[in-house]
């Protein structure tokens, strides 16, 4: 008999999907794999000017089978005989609307070209207004629905979106029946749960962006949810009320989906959540540990014991759900809109001459684009020769808006006290300075409600790929950063996961001590900027901040 001792871990990114294959016993990664969107690859149903940013289903359907076929032919012949589990994690709030059957009305040849019949990205911003509405309904009723949202809901989230695509799409209204997350509907998919009455919710999706919680049994009344909007009326009633931690299984492998992916009908799936909270689990998460998944955006996740919070709630974050991250213990979520995002949006403004020119004569376009990749490599190594104060820039890093503390997408980003002297080097070193402002904003408001935070576990590309942001990062947090060795940690995650989901482990503890693959650098505070820092922390971004957000928006 074959030894079934191999897990998938399936992490869906906002440009591509990984696959990562690991043995649950020994950790050993054996291959790994990524697929890009192609649709998204071309920029087809997104218009950055209105903050729209959309994804076609099929994109994810093919970069499934596409990734996994990859990894299962690196790892050799027989390889997928040998897997018995896989969990996915995604993007989030990345929602979509579906009909009665739980399929995305984008898959249908009706909706196949209609951006709000597709998967709401998580950066889309289209619906401010309505999450606006959604606070000030909160604000009204007798029951808190935000509590344990921090108090303020975003436009990330799935109810604004929801709310957004069906006020404006009549077509899309008359169709649908309920919206799906991502990462729930991946594992329905393959365990042929995909119908609303049958369909799986993940507790991480559910909790921390739809506002679902024990204390009221499940979603918010629906009274509430058609203030919001009426046209939501009916979808609380095909959201299930109980939901499932990560490491609990939806099911096994479709015949369809089995063949389709070249793996074994006995193939356990488990729940799906988002990537930055399996991402914390594999990058070996613990209490005391704020983990940050630094990429085009972060993501911070604590765990916390439950009797440590018991009924307090932690006001301007994205929530805090009991089971979202690690069974018996509280999860806890914050980030940034834009961290890796806005330095290649500065790249792109340097950039623009060069395309501009390659537009006019597309002989320059292939070297116009390779100085363009070459732009934060080069300003990094420019800006790490600037010492700390030798510059007089600083900035507020809200170009695509706040989501923690206290989230909001219509404050805007800065730059000041610029001179004759300001050079591009400068300017992306305050840029640099700016989103680790905005991490210290985020430890700030934790720890002023009562939640320790020792270290900070990073995780993710930028976190690997630039010494120069890590450093200023552990600087102006004045703590310790250990960066996680895996290259990819959320599939990682996701991996262990899977190895709980289907037996291979009995807890999640277990899984991270056999699957676990350290750390590889730590980066450490120099006493000698702490000073200069505190001083630009309090007398400069702040003060542009409060200014920003109570006059210039």
């Amino acid at each position: 008999m074959t030894e079934r001792t191999l897990v998938l871990g399936l992490d869906y990114g906002t440009d591509s999907a990984r696959a990562l294959l690991v043995d649950a016993e020994s950790g050993e990664a054996l291959a790994s794999a990524v697929a890009p969107y192609r649709r998204w690859a071309e920029k087809r149903y997104c218009d950055p000017s209105k903050d729209q940013y959309r994804q076609h289903p099929q994109d994810y359907l093919d970069a499934l089978e596409e990734a996994v076929s990859k990894v299962l032919a690196d790892a050799g012949e027989g390889s997928g005989q040998r897997v018995a589990g896989l969990s996915f994690d995604t993007t989030g709030s990345t929602p979509c609307m579906v009909g009665e059957d739980g399929v995305p009305l984008a898959l249908k040849p009706e909706f196949a070209d209609d951006p709000d019949a597709m998967f709401v990205l998580w950066k889309d911003h289209t619906s401010v207004e309505e999450a606006e509405h959604i606070n000030k309904t909160a604000r009204t009723w007798n029951t808190d629905y935000l509590k344990h949202v921090g108090g303020i809901y975003s436009s990330e989230w799935g109810w604004a979106k929801a709310a957004h695509v069906l006020r404006h799409n009549d077509a899309v209204h008359k169709a649908a029946r309920s919206f799906v997350e991502h990462c729930d509907w991946m594992p329905a998919l393959l365990t042929g749960r995909q119908g609303l009455v049958d369909m799986p919710r993940g507790r991480c999706a559910a909790g921390h962006k739809n506002l679902w919680a024990e204390e009221w049994g499940g979603l918010p009344e629906e009274g509430f949810l058609t203030a919001i909007e009426p046209r939501l009326a009916g979808f609380r009633e095909t959201f299930a009320r109980e939901t499932l931690t990560n490491d609990q299984a939806v099911g096994k492998l479709t015949a369809e989906w089995a063949g389709r992916l070249g793996l074994t009908e006995d193939v356990v799936v488990g729940a799906g959540a988002f990537d930055c909270h399996m991402g914390a689990v594999g990058g070996e998460i613990r209490p005391g540990s704020l983990s940050r998944v630094i990429g085009t955006s972060t993501c911070d996740i604590m765990i916390v014991p439950e009797d440590k919070l018991r009924d307090r709630t932690v006001a301007g974050i994205c929530g805090q759900v009991d089971g979202s991250v690690m069974p018996g213990f509280i999860g806890l979520e914050a980030g940034q809109s834009a961290f890796g995002d806005l330095y290649a949006w500065y790249a792109d403004l340097l950039a623009w001459p060069l395309r501009e020119r390659a537009r006019r004569d597309p002989s320059h376009a292939q070297e116009a684009e390779a100085l363009r990749d070459e732009m934060i490599g080069m300003l990094s190594e420019a800006a790490a020769r600037i010492e700390p104060g030798e510059s007089s820039i600083f900035a507020i890093d809200w170009m695509n808006g706040r989501r923690t503390p206290d989230a909001s997408q219509t404050v805007k980003g800065a730059i000041a006290n610029l001179s004759m002297g300001s050079d591009a080097p400068r300017i992306f070193r305050a840029l640099v300075e700016a989103t680790c402002f905005g991490s210290r904003a985020i430890v700030e408001r934790i720890r002023e409600e009562g939640v320790a935070i020792e270290e900070v576990i990073a995780l993710g590309g930028v976190a690997q790929k630039s010494p120069l942001v890590m450093q200023i990062m552990a600087d102006i947090l004045d703590m310790p950063i250990r960066v996680a060795r895996s290259e990819q940690t959320c599939a990682l995650g996701a991996a262990m996961f899977a190895a709980v989901a289907s037996g291979l482990h009995g807890d999640v503890n277990r899984a991270q001590s056999a699957m676990g693959a350290g750390f590889e650098t730590e980066y450490t505070p120099d006493p000698a900027h702490r000073d200069h820092y505190e001083k630009v922390y309090n007398e400069h971004y702040k003060p542009l901040g409060a200014l920003i957000e109570n006059q210039l928006t």
